[in-house]
C-alpha cells in the first residue's frame, strides 16, 4: 500500500507500507487478515455497463423500473438506516477527502457497491450522494425544463403551482423522474425527523443548487445571481406535494430498490 485506503471489510485504514489484497475485477481492498471475513464473491459487470467518471443521470441508472441509480438507492439506505437522529443531516459536511475517496470508489465499483456501513461517519455518506449529483452533467432538473420549474414554482397560488410542477415533472427522463420521486421521499423522512433539525426551508436550501442547478453548464453571474433564491423555491414547492405523487413513481418493482 503506497496511499492508505479504508479495508473494505473492517473499514479501518490500510496504513502505507502494508501488504494488502485487492481484487483485480471489482478492486475491493482488504488486510490479510479480513481475508476470510470477505462477504462473498464478487460479480464482475461487463465492461460496457462499468458506470463514466461523469455523465447524465441515465448512464447510471439500471435497466428496470424505478430507474434509480444503485448509488443513489445504497447512500440512501445507509443515511435512513442510521443517520435519521444525526443534527444536521446533509447540512455537516463530511470530511472532503473521505466522501472524493468513496465516490471514487463507488463509481469504479459500477453495480457492485461495497458495503457503505464501513463509513463510519454518515455525514460521508451524505456527502458521497450530494458530490455525485453535483458532478452530473446535468442536474435532475434537465437544462430544458430549468425554466418550466421555475415558472411552476414562482405561481403564487398553491394549487395552481402544484398542478404545473405535477406536469413538468412528467416531462422529465424517467431515470430523472423516478430519482426525484425517491429522493423527495427521502428528504421527507428526513424532515420528519425531529432529531435532524432539518426541515423543509432548510433542505430546500442545501439541494436547490444540487438538484435544480442552473439552464445552462456556464450560467452568466447574472443568472446565477437571479437563480439562486429560485432553485431553493422550487425544492421547497416539491417537497409540499403529497408523498403520494412520488411514491406513484417508485413502488413499481419496489423491490429493485433493496440494494443487494
Amino acid at each position: 500500500v503506497i496511499r492508505p485506503e479504508p479495508c473494505g471489510v473492517c473499514g479501518s485504514r490500510i496504513r502505507f507500507g502494508k501488504t494488502a489484497i485487492k481484487c483485480c475485477q471489482c478492486q475491493l481492498l482488504l488486510h490479510t487478515k479480513c481475508r476470510e471475513q470477505c462477504p462473498s464473491l464478487c460479480t464482475p459487470r461487463p465492461h460496457h455497463h462499468a458506470w463514466p467518471r461523469e455523465g447524465v443521470l441515465a448512464d447510471f441508472a439500471p435497466s428496470t423500473p424505478p430507474l434509480v441509480p444503485t448509488l443513489v438507492v445504497q447512500c440512501v439506505t445507509e443515511v435512513e438506516k442510521r443517520g435519521l437522529t444525526e443534527t444536521g443531516l446533509y447540512r455537516v459536511p463530511g470530511a472532503e477527502q473521505l466522501v472524493r475517496e468513496w465516490k471514487r470508489k463507488l463509481l469504479r465499483a459500477g453495480g457492485a457497491l461495497p458495503a457503505l456501513s464501513t463509513v463510519t461517519d454518515i455525514h460521508v455518506v451524505c456527502g458521497v450522494l450530494k458530490d455525485f449529483l453535483r458532478g452530473l452533467k446535468e442536474p435532475l432538473v434537465t437544462f430544458s425544463l430549468h425554466p418550466a420549474f421555475l415558472k411552476a414554482a414562482d405561481i403564487p397560488d398553491d394549487a395552481a403551482s402544484d398542478t404545473a410542477l405535477r406536469h413538468v415533472v412528467s416531462k422529465l427522463p424517467p431515470a430523472n423522474r423516478d430519482t426525484l420521486a425517491f429522493l423527495m421521499l427521502h428528504l421527507l423522512r428526513v424532515s420528519h425527523s425531529p432529531d435532524c433539525k432539518m426541515d423543509v426551508l432548510n433542505l430546500s436550501r442545501v439541494f436547490g443548487p444540487t438538484l435544480v442547478g442552473y439552464s445552462s453548464a456556464n450560467p452568466t453571474p447574472l443568472a446565477i445571481m437571479e437563480d439562486t433564491p429560485r432553485q431553493c423555491k422550487v425544492v421547497a414547492r416539491l417537497l409540499s406535494m403529497p408523498p403520494s405523487f412520488w411514491r406513484g413513481f417508485v413502488e413499481t418493482e419496489q423491490e429493485n430498490l433493496v440494494p443487494m
